[in-house]
């Protein structure tokens, strides 16, 4: 069972590019005078961003990822600062260059029962559940890698722009830490951080012009790939 990718979820276009650490603290300085931070941040304008992704035996979702496939997608469990009451089941995918996104929100006891291998509530559950379902039996998807960074992100209302900057990425030791919020986790983004830009039809001209950087060009870069180097 597969979640028809025309409906109900929009589709917008994603850009990703990796930046050093002094175009950050330009860019972020620029950015806070221009945008707003979007309402989840803190008072020090971030926010903590812990994910549990999922791939096959063959890694289909890291190489696919990597060899820029363009019809691709990819599950996760997402949670945000210390906020262990509120956990979500994602679904991401890419299509024709364009990106989306459907999202359930599951419980503790149900991700702890994820991680652990069981799996059979999630027949009981909505569209996005019974489809993960499906392909942790077919495809025997499996919990591999846990991503976690400070997240600060704007937003540009008027014409439902996001960007965020990515800093301090880790990655989780075991997978059962991804329910420990102050578990061991290992640095591996040292010296750079990650941008990206969302947008629905158009980039307008303020954004653009905000988020620009001499040299440099779009770029596949993802989080998920680089923790898994250290798997």
């Amino acid at each position: 069972m597969t979640i028809d990718e025309k409906r109900p979820a929009s589709f917008r276009h994603e850009l990703k590019h990796q930046i050093n650490l002094r175009e950050d603290l330009v860019l972020s300085q620029r950015l806070r005078k221009i945008f707003d931070h979007d309402d989840s941040s803190g008072s020090d304008g971030s926010y903590q961003v812990t994910s549990l992704y999922f791939d096959d035996p063959y890694d289909r979702v890291l190489n696919e990822k990597i060899n820029g496939t363009d019809r691709r997608e990819k599950f996760r469990l997402r949670y945000y600062g210390s906020d262990l009451g509120f956990i979500r089941l994602e679904k991401k995918f890419k299509k024709n260059g364009l990106c989306g996104k459907y999202s359930e929100v599951i419980s503790r006891e149900q991700a702890k029962q994820l991680i652990g291998g069981d799996f059979a509530f999630l027949q009981k559950g909505g569209l996005l559940f019974k489809e993960f379902y499906s392909k942790l039996k077919g495809q025997a998807l499996r919990p591999r890698t846990i991503v976690r960074y400070q997240r600060e992100a704007f937003v540009f209302r008027p014409a439902n722009v996001r960007i965020t900057v990515d800093r301090d990425i880790r990655s989780g030791l075991s997978r059962l830490d991804f329910l420990r919020t102050d578990g061991p986790f290992l640095q591996v983004g040292a010296g750079y951080s990650v941008l990206e830009i969302k947008y629905d039809e158009f980039l307008p001209d303020l954004v653009r012009k905000a988020v620009q950087i001499p040299g440099r060009q779009a770029a596949a870069c993802s989080k998920y790939a680089l923790c898994r180097r250290f798997d």
